[in-house]
């Protein structure tokens, strides 16, 4: 049954790879690119068919299952994507083509391109369209079109979705899946619209609404979107960035009118505040470097949305900026988005949670005998929602610093070290020092790409879905053909 989910998956991956080879026609790219393509779609179609050809008897998926489709999948999805680059020999080595893929499917943004300007038109799309597959993710999109049990789905998604809690917004999962989609293009549209009124091109705006809304931040210039020089443009994709870094969930309520219900969202209005005092004290702290105000909070506000969203699009090279506002860049990468948007991070609802778990802890030292509920958005918190945050940020911090002693062997210094693994584990891209918003993962071993590759995985699946490849329980069941 795993086989069967992934291979039906692979079939989307197709029809993928089927728009850039159609885009490498508009653009009459050289036959080498489009049979790059076609081997590609060849080996999928083969792939797909040899997994999906025949239903098994026993169709069920357990939460087990469930997060070894959602990891394999994404494995393979990456592996594949890869070969239109590297077999086109635009990116000659197969392990940075895989490493450029995974950023993009994670919506990390990292690159190990020097000059992304030589790379073809469709492959600029679909480096750039794996951030709007990735966003919201492909599981998600194929619950929404393919026929599948409701049940079996529900352990999918929540593999997929990130935070530590999955909300349902109506009863059967396929109708929920197409809820999300549609909200977001919707956004997608919006961006690409604004910015056309921007002046924009066209073919520049799909694309940079992709990284926005994706918050992935691949850029198709070599110094991202500086390279228009539009405060018109910075505001746009600066506000989709921090609307894609809220729980979509919000948008639906929206639309039915429910304020209240999107008011009372304690991690949405976290969020918010952590966005505004980030602007402030950056502002309060760069204002003698700078002359110009409008630029001063132009550059601020379009940095922090880029970082705390995890997208990476820049404007400025917030490396050069002082100890203060980098410091405060660094904890808003590890922070993040919202649970159920498009960003990366530890999620803002984590942190909440996180604090809310201290206090009460202080206020039960004060009285051993007082009894504390600790609510969030109104709703008790249970005790296995604790347990599974405790468990990730333990689990994050372990992951981080053996990535850290991994990739050292490779970094210069230690900062860059730990920017690095930073700015992959959550999603981010940009990081500091070596790896800053002007520079690029190149430099690194195959092996260090890998480990980053990895941790960009690790990221966006947040953990678990990754570690259930290495569980002798699942795999003793699979060949047993054991159903309990």
């Amino acid at each position: 049954m795993i086989g069967y989910v992934i291979g039906k998956i692979l079939r989307i991956e197709f029809a993928f790879i089927f728009i850039p080879f159609l885009i490498s026609f508009f653009y009459n790219e050289t036959y080498i690119l489009k049979n790059a393509y076609i081997i590609t779609m060849v080996l999928i179609a083969a792939v797909s068919y040899v997994l999906s050809m025949r239903l098994p008897k026993n169709t069920k998926i357990y939460v087990r299952e469930g997060y070894f489709i959602v990891s394999l999948s994404w494995i393979l999805m990456s592996i594949f994507a890869a070969f239109p680059f590297f077999i086109s020999g635009e990116i000659p080595s197969y392990i940075d083509a895989f490493f450029e893929v995974v950023s993009g499917f994670t919506t990390t943004g990292a690159s190990i391109l020097t000059n992304v300007e030589l790379l073809s038109n469709s492959l600029l799309f679909l480096r750039s369209f794996t951030h709007f597959v990735g966003g919201m993710g492909v599981l998600v999109l194929a619950i929404a079109i393919l026929p599948q049990n409701n049940n079996d789905s529900l352990s999918i998604m929540r593999a997929e979705v990130p935070g530590p809690v999955f909300g349902k917004l109506v009863s059967k999962m396929a109708y929920n899946s197409r809820i999300l989609y549609l909200i977001y293009i919707a956004i997608v549209i919006l961006i690409i619209i604004f910015l056309k009124i921007g002046d924009m091109p066209l073919f520049d705006s799909i694309l940079h609404a992709f990284g926005a809304a994706g918050t992935g931040g691949f850029a198709m210039k070599n110094n991202s979107v500086a390279y228009y020089n539009s405060a018109y443009i910075e505001y746009v994709l600066g506000v989709g960035m921090i609307l894609c870094g809220l729980n979509f969930n919000l948008f639906y309520w929206l639309l039915l009118k429910n304020f209240k219900q999107v008011y009372k969202n304690e991690e949405m209005r976290l969020y918010l505040k952590i966005i505004i005092i980030s602007i402030v004290l950056i502002c309060v702290n760069l204002y003698p470097q700078y002359k110009n105000i409008s630029r001063l909070f132009r550059d601020v506000f379009f940095t922090v949305s880029s970082i705390i969203t995890t997208t990476g699009f820049s404007t400025v090279d917030f490396d050069k900026w002082t100890t203060f506002s980098k410091m405060i860049l660094l904890i808003l990468m590890f922070v993040g988005g919202c649970a159920g948007s498009t960003a990366g991070g530890v999620k803002v609802s984590r942190i909440l949670i996180l604090f809310k778990s201290m206090k009460g802890q202080i206020k039960r030292s004060e009285d051993p005998n007082r009894v504390t509920t600790i609510k969030m958005d109104g709703v008790p918190i249970n005790k296995e929602v604790f347990a599974r945050v405790s468990n990730y940020i333990i689990l994050l911090i372990v992951i981080s610093i053996a990535s850290v002693l991994l990739v050292a062997w490779d970094i210069p210094d230690i900062q860059s070290a730990i920017s690095a693994v930073a700015a992959t584990i959550n999603n981010i891209g940009p990081g500091l020092g070596a790896y800053g918003p002007t520079s690029n993962y190149s430099s690194l071993s195959g092996i260090s790409k890998i480990v980053l590759s990895i941790c960009m995985l690790l990221g966006r699946l947040e953990i678990f879905p990754i570690l259930i490849l290495f569980s002798p329980r699942l795999y003793k069941k699979m060949f047993n053909n054991d159903d309990k």
